[in-house]
């Protein structure tokens, strides 16, 4: 792990926290739009804008199932990173990455941040929106991505593509979105991160009281936010699906695994089971990357054989309509 220091990569082996030993998350940096407003910086075009992505990192998922979802892989170009973060961060380079960046030809992420802005300040994380024309980021937030794949990019979805943001449900989708983000999906980073037994266990309390939470909601209705799957339902997905693979174990978030919530577990295998969401899950490479790239949390790099998931089992959430 590293990160840019006014347009200079440092490596470092802390995990960044505050003084009494909360996890705390980098702000991320680049917040353009792609727009379909008359002399956008960033217009829709099919073919002009680059994912580049992780199949490890729950942030990158979220974009990778919108994608798919939608219909826009003809439209968007993608790669894939390597699974182990080293001290260089995330790597794309031919060989090392699951699929190698063959538009913009670097090696190591943070690379592509240096052709944006050569004094930029931060980590470099996936995802990331490239414009190819312009050669620069267009936006590096997951959520905001997938806002704009679900939205602005709404020309070049797949006839038949989903509605992941109809505008009748807006502002409930981010009211959940907002609801589920600091207590289950940096919860768990939280709670793995944590570098004092009090911030642990307050990180682990929040994190299981918001999984209790849900799992009341999910016993009334098949999707967060009522009887259709939204942006909310794959953010929500992208860290369960994670949850007794990495997070029960490398995080220490073991009060209860995610088989032991029926309606939650019946929800990620409902998700699972969308067509095109299968696709972008690859749990050996979700371990080898959590289990091998954090040597603070799990210094030998011991990466376990279990647990067995069976995603493809039957979830019965149909009987909740939707």
């Amino acid at each position: 792990m590293g990160r840019l220091i006014a347009g200079r990569w440092h490596t470092e082996e802390e995990i960044p926290r505050s003084a009494d030993g909360r996890f705390v998350r980098s702000r991320t940096r680049f917040h353009a739009r792609v727009s379909a407003e008359p002399g956008a910086l960033h217009p829709v075009a099919a073919g002009r804008y680059h994912l580049f992505l992780s199949w490890a990192c729950p942030w990158a998922h979220r974009v990778h199932i919108g994608l798919e979802l939608l219909g826009l892989g003809p439209a968007i170009s993608t790669c894939f990173a390597n699974a182990h973060m080293g001290e260089q961060g995330w790597r794309f380079g031919p060989g090392l990455a699951e699929v190698p960046d063959e538009v913009v030809g670097i090696d190591r992420l943070w690379e592509l941040y240096l052709r944006a802005d050569p004094r930029v300040d931060g980590r470099a994380t996936v995802p990331v929106l490239w414009d190819r024309e312009r050669g620069t980021i267009v936006n590096n937030e997951s959520r905001e991505i997938l806002r704009m794949l679900s939205t602005e990019l709404a020309p070049l979805h797949r006839e038949g593509a989903p509605q992941l943001c109809p505008p009748e449900l807006r502002e409930r989708i981010d009211e959940v979105i907002d609801a589920i983000y600091e207590p289950i999906n940096n919860g768990v980073y939280r709670s793995g991160f944590a570098n004092t037994q009090e911030a642990y266990e307050e990180a682990v309390g929040e994190l299981f009281a918001a999984l209790d939470h849900w799992e009341a909601v999910l016993a009334e209705q098949r999707w967060l936010c009522g009887d259709r799957l939204t942006e909310a339902d794959i953010c929500l997905f992208t860290t369960l699906v994670r949850f007794d693979s990495v997070y029960v174990y490398h995080f220490k978030c073991n009060l209860r695994r995610l088989v032991d919530y029926p309606n939650l577990w019946g929800f990620t295998r409902d998700v699972y089971q969308r067509p095109g969401v299968a696709g972008t899950v690859h749990l050996d490479h979700v371990k080898r990357h959590y289990y091998g790239s954090h040597p603070s949390v799990n210094p030998r790099g011991i990466v376990p054989v279990g647990p067995r998931l069976d995603l493809e089992s039957p979830h019965g959430r149909e009987r909740l309509g939707g």
